[in-house]
């Protein structure tokens, strides 16, 4: 297929075009700088120049493909109001919808596990109660999988919270090294049970593939490989890195010691299952678990051969 990718050059839509060029589909992706198309054309992609904020570009690139990935994943602007993100997102994937209307193209929007049903397992069939973590998106998501409805074969590639792997320099593992690093600790809340589900960045890209090839209209994909690493191990693996203690905090202490957007996150419990998505799709993800690659060593600087 020719495959438009909107977030082509981004940490998981690199990934997603690496994979597609992989198994033979050609691919033309988004890009709003020269940085960004020459990062396309060295990773053997076309260029399609455009914003995410441009609906004529989006229709465009989308009325000359096979078939559209959209893997902005959420960084589309540089405002940090999720709330506005959500709003250009939705504009953004409607005019791609519009184009693909009545064509039974595959359409696969980026979403995520995170928030969704907090201490209860979240499968791919659990409904959705809007939350303040989940609401800015949600619509996002339902607008492209309510297009099985207008001949367009849509799905949800809906990730884990910890998308890791080499590359990863704005996910929750880094903000967590960084603390760590800055406070000399590495912290949990209360016994650290809570547990957040993860997935390598190359098995995300995978079923991004898989979903583009033959998921079913209207489907929700959970790229999730491990169900819940409990965060407790998590702050354990940077400690052994950092060379510091692990320790426990309160809850009234981690709100002060987590700044930002860490301190709403770090006591969550989200796990989630994928087994409806393997049954689906035959998704078997085979890059390493969270917990080891933390304790490979490239989130620190330090040489790694895996990529």
């Amino acid at each position: 297929m020719r495959v438009f990718v909107a977030g082509a050059t981004g940490y998981i839509g690199s990934a997603v075009v690496r994979e597609l060029l992989g198994a033979g589909h050609q691919v033309v992706g988004l890009a709003r700088s020269e940085s960004a198309a020459d990062a396309l054309t060295r990773s053997g992609g076309a260029v399609h120049r455009g914003d995410i904020t441009d609906v004529d570009s989006l229709r465009a690139g989308a009325a000359a493909a096979d078939g559209v990935v959209y893997a902005a994943n959420q960084h589309i602007s540089e405002t940090t109001d999720p709330a506005v993100r959500a709003k250009a997102e939705l504009a953004a994937v409607e005019a791609i919808g519009a184009e693909l209307a009545g064509t039974d193209k595959p359409f696969v929007v980026t979403s995520g596990v995170l928030g969704r049903t907090p201490g209860q397992l979240l499968t791919e069939e659990t409904p959705t109660v809007p939350t303040v973590v989940t609401a800015p998106r949600l619509q996002v998501e339902l607008s492209v999988l309510a297009l099985s409805e207008h001949g367009v074969r849509s799905s949800s590639v809906r990730l884990a919270p910890t998308v890791h792997g080499r590359g990863d320099g704005r996910g929750f593992v880094p903000a967590l090294i960084d603390v760590a690093r800055t406070t000399g600790v590495s912290a949990f809340v209360g016994d650290g049970s809570n547990r957040w589900p993860s997935v390598h960045r190359r098995d995300a890209a995978t079923l991004y593939r898989l979903a583009l090839e033959s998921a079913p209209a209207g489907t929700r994909l959970h790229a999730v490989a491990e169900e819940g690493v409990p965060f407790r191990e998590v702050a354990r693996a940077i400690g052994r890195r950092l060379q510091v203690p692990a320790v426990s905090l309160t809850p009234d202490e981690a709100s002060l010691h987590f700044a930002g957007f860490l301190a709403a996150f770090v006591s969550l419990d989200n796990p989630a299952s994928s087994a409806l998505t393997r049954q689906r799709t035959g998704w078997k993800p085979t890059h390493p678990a969270l917990v080891p690659d933390i304790e490979e060593g490239h989130y620190f600087g330090e040489f790694s051969t895996r990529q």
